[in-house]
C-alpha cells in the first residue's frame, strides 16, 4: 500500500481520509482510448494489448469480465498479481512480470511514465507496441472493450447503448458513491461519524435495490447492461469480505431475496464463474489491510453457492 514520489515507491496509504475521517478515492490519470481512427495512437489490433488485473480488486473484476463476455480472450492477454499486496503494493510474484521481467506494478508505471506520481492501481491497460499504459481507469476500460474491438470479434454485444445510457449513467452514480465506493468509505473510515453516514448510505442503496429488483430483472431497460456488471463485481464480494472486513454488517447480501436471485443470475452468465476467485479475494483483503486487520488471519466462512437456481423469469 503506497505511492510513487519523485519516482520512488512509499509505504503509506494509497489514498487518504479528509480530516473529519471520510475516505476519499483518488482519480486515475492514464485515460488514453482506442480508436480506429486514423488520427488515434493506439488502434485495435489483436495482440497488442496486455491487461493487469487483481482478481481481488472488483474494479479489475469489472475489466476481465467484459474480456470474456466480448470475446477478447485471444485479444488482449492477461496477468493476474499476487493476492496480497504489501509494502512494496501489487505484487507479480516469484515469476515476475511476463512482460518485462519485472517485480512489482509501480515499475511498470515507471516504465510508462517516470516522472508519475501517486497512486499505483489496477487494472492496467498495456500497450505492447509504444511500451506504456493506454488507461488504468476501469469505467473507460469496460467501454473500451465493449466497442473498439468489435470489428475484430464480431461481437457486437453493447453494454452500453446510446437509448440506455442516460439512465444507465444515474444509477451508476448512486451506486458507485454509496455501494460500490460505499462499503470501501466504511471500511476505510476513520471516525465513528464518517463509519456511520457510510454504513447508512449503503444500506439505504441496498433497500432501493432490494425494491427495483423485485420490479424488474435489470436495473436499466429489459437487458444486461454495464450498470449490472458494475454493481456485480461488489456484490459478489459482499458476504465474504465486505460484511465482516469493512463492517457493512446490518445484513449479509444473502438475506435480501431479490439482491441474491439477481447475483446468482449474473454468476451464471456464460464464463463469469471463470472471473470469480472469493478465496484468493479474502486472502487479499484480510491479510494486506493491516491497518483493519494487523492479525492477517483469514476468515473461513460459510461456502458460498452462487449456482442455485434463481427463477428470475418467474418472479414478476
Amino acid at each position: 500500500m503506497g505511492l510513487l514520489v519523485n519516482g520512488k515507491w512509499v509505504d503509506q496509504w494509497y489514498d487518504t481520509n479528509k480530516s473529519d475521517g471520510t475516505f476519499v478515492r483518488q482519480d486515475s490519470r492514464f485515460r488514453n482510448q482506442i480508436s480506429s481512427k486514423d488520427d488515434s495512437k493506439f488502434i485495435p489490433e489483436a495482440g497488442r494489448y496486455h491487461l493487469y488485473v487483481s482478481l481481488a480488486c472488483p474494479w479489475a473484476h469489472r475489466t476481465l469480465i467484459f474480456r470474456q463476455l466480448k470475446q477478447l480472450e485471444d485479444i488482449i492477454s492477461v496477468s493476474v498479481v499476487e493476492a496480497k499486496m504489501m509494502e512494496n503494493g501489487w505484487d507479480f510474484g516469484e515469476n515476475g512480470d511476463p512482460l518485462y521481467q519485472l517485480d512489482y506494478a509501480y515499475e511498470l508505471y515507471l516504465k510508462a511514465d517516470p516522472s508519475y506520481e501517486g497512486r499505483v492501481t489496477v487494472p492496467i491497460l498495456w500497450d505492447k507496441k509504444t511500451q506504456t499504459i493506454v488507461n488504468n481507469e476501469s469505467i473507460e476500460i469496460i467501454r473500451l472493450f465493449n466497442s473498439a474491438f468489435n470489428e475484430l470479434t464480431g461481437n457486437t454485444d453493447d453494454y452500453f447503448p446510446v437509448e440506455l445510457r442516460e439512465e444507465i449513467e444515474i444509477v451508476n452514480s448512486r451506486i458507485y458513491d454509496t455501494i460500490n465506493n460505499g462499503v470501501y468509505k466504511a471500511g476505510f473510515a476513520t471516525t465513528q461519524e464518517a463509519y456511520n453516514l457510510a454504513y447508512y448510505e449503503l444500506f439505504d442503496s441496498l433497500d432501493w435495490l432490494e425494491e427495483r429488483l423485485s420490479k424488474q430483472r435489470y436495473l436499466v431497460g429489459e437487458q444486461i447492461t454495464e450498470a449490472d456488471w458494475r454493481l456485480f463485481t461488489t456484490l459478489i464480494r459482499f458476504d465474504a469480505v465486505y460484511h465482516g472486513h469493512f463492517k457493512c454488517n446490518r445484513q449479509k447480501l444473502s438475506e435480501f431475496h431479490h439482491i441474491s436471485n439477481y447475483v446468482n443470475e449474473l454468476y451464471q452468465v456464460k464464463g463469469v464463474a471463470e472471473t470469480v476467485d472469493l478465496e484468493y479475494t479474502k486472502v487479499h483483503y484480510y491479510a494486506s489491510h493491516l491497518t483493519i486487520n494487523p492479525t492477517q488471519i483469514v476468515p473461513l466462512g460459510a461456502k458460498q453457492n452462487f449456482t442455485a437456481p434463481h427463477n428470475r423469469e418467474r418472479i414478476y
